[in-house]
């Protein structure tokens, strides 16, 4: 929108024009404006003002040749975040005066009528921070949030958001998609997280779901002929909260009927593409595409950052005829040695090796193997081990470090993954203005636990099974791909989607390969997806993406809670509103509900 037609759009009988849209095509205009005092200056003869509404700032000057007495009195009074309205005459700075930080800086107003229709008491935070000026703690700011939220770096974000929402809605729109709603009192299924659980009044005993996705409600659109489907869809999960979580969240959900794995990811690619236009970034129209296999084998992680090379190495044959009681005994057990050469690693010191281990340990290695090359020299526990023919095959450049992992796969991948990471951001190989985007394809249908042999579903269990991997292993599902799919930006995971198993038989086998085996308890629990299946189902498929995460990247925010109006804290609380909070015993009763291990008088 233009500067001119969003004047136009926001006008009201309070006000002729926003605050920070006024340029010097409108000098000699006399305008109306409202907004929050964002600073005030008395310099004795001269009151300056400057007033901030969501488009910006504006100047102000209150002085005895254009002002009343009592109108520059009251002016040079003014609290800081009052709310007011003036009129006066938009007129050119001096050439001296001009504020070129300042959209506005060109011109000021100069009031003639001021009336004060919101006075504030002294905030509990400054809204208004001069360069330099340290945050205030971040509890301090989610307490105050209706201050925290007047901040123009949070306005921005939230405009942004809206944006991106608009972009997302249009570009869906114009290709067929329905924007449909689903259920929020749902059914509990099982998606990986805990449901938020509520109490139904009128049925005792008995409660619904806050939904964790609109999965099932959006397979069923697709059984019931709706085609395309997308949803801008609240999400609950009660789950522990990191930066980047948050307990209820926002997704862009999409599905789709008579499509292949192919359609969906040409999708994905354009509204991404969109998204990031909107924000002012273009980015390629194709990504990257690679296995989960490859993901996990090259790079230790199944949204690797590929902004950097670093790649992991499979050295089990080198080190196996070696003597070297750790990698024999690994090996021996069925395991792999596997590692990454650090140029220029082997000039870091004891300490900033041991601190690598550390990290390797802390995701469940037992230790990191070292070995130095320096002066021609090789230095390390493996080293005196070494042959000629070892040396050759591990390729050490003079001045290069060579870090192992003797293990399963399930352990040295997270550990060297983490160890990856710390050394690319060690030798500054990350390059923070790239931007690359990777789908990684592929992934397992199951993971199976070492010990009890149980599977339990990657992804979800809606997902298709590889119809390849069905028919080579009919009997070893532990084999079996999902046709799933996630898109990954610079290691972060945007979304993730799946063509969707749309035959009633083989999801009843998927049940029943999770351990839902029994026919009663299937239609217990999923009763109303299965119908669905029975009656009709074209092959679907969809993808769902984290809208948060989406506008905390564009925006640059550092964490979720800049993106979002009321969020969480990591402990789950809203601060500003108080919640959660203890209900009356009353309350509870009358939802048949009573509270062990809490005294009754804790309750409100």
């Amino acid at each position: 929108m233009s500067s001119a037609s969003e004047q136009s759009v926001l006008a009201t009988s309070l006000r002729s024009d926003p605050c920070g849209l006024l340029r010097r095509s409108d000098v000699g205009r006399t305008v109306r404006l409202g907004g929050w005092v964002h600073r005030s200056r008395d310099l004795g003869g001269l009151v300056f003002i400057d007033l901030r509404d969501r488009t910006g700032l504006v100047q102000l000057a209150f002085g005895p040749a254009w002002t009343g007495a009592d109108v520059q009195a009251l002016a040079a009074a003014m609290g800081v975040e009052s709310v007011v309205l003036v009129e006066g005459e938009v007129v050119a700075r001096e050439a001296d005066r001009v504020n070129p930080e300042m959209p506005t800086g060109e011109v000021e107003v100069r009031v003639t009528a001021l009336r004060v229709v919101g006075p504030a008491v002294t905030p509990a935070l400054p809204v208004a921070r001069g360069r330099g000026d340290k945050m205030p703690a971040e509890e301090l700011r989610l307490r105050h949030r209706y201050l925290d939220l007047r901040r123009p770096e949070l306005q921005a974000n939230l405009v942004l958001r809206h944006r991106l929402m608009q972009v997302t809605r249009r570009y869906l729109s114009d290709r067929g998609y329905l924007e449909l709603e689903t259920p929020i009192l749902t059914k509990p299924t099982p998606e990986g997280a805990r449901d938020y659980l509520v109490p139904s009044r009128v049925h005792p005993g008995e409660f619904y779901a806050l939904p964790q996705s609109p999965q099932i409600y959006k397979q069923l659109f697709m059984c019931c002929g709706y085609d395309r489907y997308f949803q801008i869809a609240r999400c609950f999960r009660d789950e522990d909260l990191r930066a980047d979580r948050q307990p209820e969240f926002t997704q862009i959900d999409i599905e789709a009927s008579f499509v292949e794995r192919e359609d969906i990811l040409a999708l994905a690619e354009g509204l991404i593409g969109a998204l990031w236009r909107e924000a002012g970034h273009e980015i390629p129209a194709h990504f990257e595409r690679m296995s989960y296999a490859d993901a996990m084998e090259y790079y230790g992680c199944d949204r690797p950052d590929m902004r950097y090379e670093l790649r992991l190495r499979d050295v089990s044959a080198i080190f196996a005829p070696l003597d070297f009681a750790v990698t024999r005994t690994a090996l021996a057990a069925g395991h792999r040695v596997r590692g990454l050469v650090v140029p220029g690693g082997a000039a870091w010191s004891r300490k900033q090796v041991d601190e690598l281990e550390a990290l390797a340990k802390g995701a469940g290695a037992g230790g990191l193997l070292r070995l130095r090359r320096a002066d021609g020299a090789y230095d390390g526990p493996v080293a005196k081990f070494l042959t000629d023919d070892a040396k050759a095959a591990l390729g050490l450049a003079d001045g290069d470090l060579a870090l192992f992992v003797a293990a399963p796969d399930r352990i040295s991948s997270p550990a060297l993954d983490r160890v990856r990471q710390e050394c690319a951001r060690r030798l500054d190989l990350v390059d923070e203005s790239a931007q690359r985007f990777l789908i990684v394809m592929d992934f397992p249908m199951f993971e199976q636990d070492p010990d009890s042999g149980a599977l339990a579903a990657v992804h979800h269990p809606f997902t298709a099974p590889h119809p390849e991997d069905m028919a080579a292993h009919p009997q070893d599902p532990a084999r079996w791909r999902a046709l799933a799919y996630d898109v990954v930006l610079n290691g972060t995971e945007l979304g993730g989607g799946s063509i969707r198993t749309s035959d009633p038989a083989v999801q009843s086998r998927m049940f029943a390969l999770l351990g839902i085996g029994d026919a009663a308890e299937q239609e217990r629990r999923f009763g109303f997806l299965l119908e669905g299946l029975r009656a009709g189902a074209p092959p679907h498929g969809g993808i769902a993406f984290g809208f948060d995460r989406i506008a905390m990247l564009l925006s640059g925010a550092p964490s979720l809670r800049d993106v979002i109006a009321f969020p969480k804290t990591t402990a789950a609380r809203s601060l500003f509103e108080g919640a959660p909070v203890a209900v009356p015993a009353d309350d509870l009763a009358e939802l048949h509900i009573a509270v062990r291990g809490v005294a009754a008088e804790t309750l409100a």
